[in-house]
């Protein structure tokens, strides 16, 4: 008879209570991966000690302190830093004021101002030649107070004209200080280049600058230069009230 009862419970559908019963308690055990550790040192201590041992296991470990500014660790190899105008091999300036770096700017931190080249010589009021492109940036400005070092910049100059340098100094107390011109952005003239403006190098067009065809300053940009040096050096006299030579 009793078996009959059991067997009548067991096919009896579950109801509401039953479902609403808390379900029997059992033992259970957290596995030994997911247990918190204490280490070794808070194993070996007793509970009120061992919640420092975190703080006695680092306590003994070397400092690395940065002794800043007096030196100066290497920055990584694509830090952005401030930004450089670069110039190409004789000394023309990439920069053909495209703008597209201004427009690009997330910030508004760029000021770019495009003027036309002029091969007209200096002696009959022409401005001379700046970038092998029919542009070149007269006003090139920086604002370091918006600037957010994204490199969207860099990514949307068609020329590699503009990159940004590992240089990150550029803490002022006088606002004005953080607004960079061109003449501060420009690379400076190595040893084998010569001061804009002068011609592009003979025989070569503006896609050859940027196929890399040019590696030097010739000889004939090197004779007009001193040519309208000279020239330059004769009106000054003239304009002084001297007798040209």
């Amino acid at each position: 008879m009793a078996d009959a009862h059991r067997d009548a419970d067991e096919r009896r559908p579950a109801t509401v209570d039953d479902a609403q019963s808390p379900a029997p308690v059992t033992g259970y055990e957290m596995p030994a991966e997911e247990k918190p550790r204490a280490g070794w040192l808070g194993e070996s201590l007793s509970p009120p000690i061992a919640g420092f041992g975190v703080t006695l296991a680092t306590i003994f470990r070397k400092v690395y302190t940065e002794e800043y500014p007096e030196e100066k660790r290497p920055t990584a190899p694509r830090f952005h830093g401030r930004h450089q105008l670069n110039r190409h091999p004789d000394g023309l300036e990439k920069c053909v004021g495209c703008e597209l770096c201004a427009w690009a700017c997330p910030a508004d931190a760029i000021l770019v101002e495009g003027a036309p080249n002029d091969d007209t010589p200096a002696a009959e009021g022409g401005t001379g030649r700046f970038s092998p492109g029919e542009r070149y940036g007269r006003v090139y400005q920086i604002n370091y107070l918006r600037c957010i070092f994204c490199g969207l910049c860099i990514e949307a100059c068609p020329t590699r004209a503009l990159t940004m340098t590992n240089f990150y100094e550029l803490a002022d107390d006088n606002r004005a200080d953080l607004i960079f011109t061109k003449d501060q952005l420009l690379a400076p003239l190595q040893d084998d280049m010569l001061t804009p403006p002068h011609p592009m190098a003979p025989g070569l067009e503006e896609r050859d600058y940027y196929l890399g065809k040019v590696d030097g300053v010739s000889d004939e940009q090197r004779e007009w230069v001193e040519q309208q040096s000279g020239a330059a050096t004769t009106a000054e006299v003239v304009d002084e009230g001297g007798t040209p030579s």
